[in-house]
């Protein structure tokens, strides 16, 4: 007997490539479970599904930056109790940070990719399923997107939740409508501006020299990257990203302020009798929406 469940979750976050650097990424979870009947006669109850599986999943994966801990480019290294120190190697585009343990995913991989996710996933969850339950199949696929969309990565020091993680991130749609219809040409180009992008806050922002990163970190500077430190609930947060790979915003990263900066943006390149809507996503199927 199997018991499937789509669109059990989705897992938003981030992950490090040698080649695209900081990539913001949603991946919707699918499941299904082969089992027994038990004494209610189910293989398990969908309200049991949803939360201990999503728990799991959400804990262990999401809201984390991912990380090939295999790839020859990935320096990990333990610093104080619950804390270490992380590298991309690179010339001019490295990527360095220092952050509670809990805010990495290291893969047994050397690249990140929908496969190497889903075998983590799936052994995360072995072990803590109900005994009839026999197998597990997941399936992480991304959301169809009918139009431009971006990857980008931030973090929300003033969130209470794993949001104040400083690199996790999102795939996400954008819409623009210029006087009632969708401007497709200006949509790619601002999803062009912000493909794997990091976007920073400016009262976050810091001289790279006061960072407390790795030795791998020695040879950047101010020229080439944005250093940023926060201090939220789950810890201090510190990432050297460089510039090329960054946008340093006056306010904070929120999906509400993200709609309200791309109007901004985009109301500069329009007319004084045009009006603008702005649908800006955050990941899935949820977002916010600014008019001028």
């Amino acid at each position: 007997m199997n018991l499937f469940v789509r669109e059990l979750t989705v897992i938003d976050a981030s992950y490090l490539c040698p080649t695209r650097g900081m990539v913001g990424e949603s991946w919707i979870v699918d499941i299904i479970m082969s089992g027994e009947l038990n004494e209610m006669s189910m293989v398990l109850d969908f309200g049991k599904v949803k939360k201990q599986i999503k728990h799991l999943i959400d804990e262990y994966v999401d809201h984390r930056l991912l990380v090939p801990s295999r790839n020859k480019s990935i320096r990990h290294t333990s610093t104080k109790p619950g804390y270490s120190t992380l590298d991309l190697l690179g010339d001019t585009r490295s990527i360095h940070l220092h952050c509670p343990d809990e805010a990495y995913c290291l893969i047994d991989s050397d690249e990140i990719t929908i496969d190497s996710v889903t075998e983590h996933v799936y052994q995360v969850l072995q072990g803590h399923l109900p005994d009839n339950v026999q197998g597990i199949e997941l399936t992480l696929r991304h959301e169809p997107i009918d139009g431009a969309f971006y990857h980008y990565t931030h973090g929300l020091k003033k969130h209470d939740g794993n949001c104040q993680r400083i690199a996790h991130g999102h795939r996400s749609p954008i819409e623009l409508l210029v006087n009632g219809q969708r401007d497709s040409i200006r949509e790619q180009e601002f999803a062009e501006r912000w493909q794997d992008i990091y976007l920073g806050t400016k009262e976050d922002q810091v001289a790279v020299e006061t960072l407390q990163l790795s030795e791998h970190a020695n040879r950047i500077s101010n020229q080439t990257h944005f250093g940023f430190r926060y201090t939220a609930p789950q810890g201090e947060f510190e990432l050297a990203i460089a510039q090329a790979n960054a946008e340093v915003l006056d306010t904070d990263t929120t999906v509400e302020l993200l709609a309200s900066y791309i109007a901004q943006q985009v109301k500069g390149s329009l007319t004084s009798n045009d009006t603008l809507q702005v649908i800006a996503y955050e990941g899935v199927g949820k977002g916010a929406m600014v008019s001028l």
